[in-house]
């Protein structure tokens, strides 16, 4: 399945949307956040197989409340097929391991955010794999493991929907 393209948003910006790609997710309560999430933003939910749940489970639908529906959700067979729909596109992924800052990228429309399964993170042979752009972390406190996978997602597609200019959020409220 490809990624649905250009995106004409109702302020007339059309542009392609952000993009979060879940390697092997694990949680149905992280995605189905994260469902909510890409609906409330615009951006694209990508899942890469397998999974850890089953699409219909209850914790899935609670998460996600009533935006499934909303959120632009592909299912990949594996990392491999995501990467078919998904490149050329520029892939950054979120590692704990890695120098680089999430907020030194300047995030360009159509960018994907890798993100590992919650018990791991990204494999070491995700991690080489050529065809990532950069491998970028979000800062912690010492001594801690990670952030919650939808919290992780979160904070990135966050910081790359503001660098772009929140297209497609509509009027400001105040």
């Amino acid at each position: 399945m490809h990624s649905g393209g250009e995106r004409r948003w109702q302020d007339g910006t059309v542009t392609l949307p952000l993009r979060v790609l879940f390697c092997w997710p694990q949680i149905p309560n992280n995605t189905g956040a994260t469902m909510r999430l890409a609906a409330v933003t615009g951006a694209e939910l990508h899942l890469a197989k397998p999974f850890g749940f089953d699409m219909d489970d209850a914790k899935l639908r609670r998460a996600g409340v009533d935006y499934a529906d909303k959120s632009a959700t592909y299912v990949h067979a594996s990392l491999e097929d995501a990467y078919a729909a998904l490149l050329p596109a520029r892939v950054f992924a979120f590692t704990a391991h890695a120098d680089v800052l999430y907020t030194d990228i300047a995030y360009q429309p159509g960018d994907v955010l890798l993100f590992g399964p919650e018990t791991t993170g990204l494999s070491p042979e995700v991690l080489a794999d050529s065809r990532l752009t950069e491998q970028v972390r979000i800062p912690m406190r010492p001594g801690l493991r990670s952030l919650n996978l939808a919290n992780a997602a979160a904070v990135a597609v966050y910081e790359a929907w503001r660098q772009l200019g929140h297209p497609g959020s509509g009027p400001d409220r105040v």
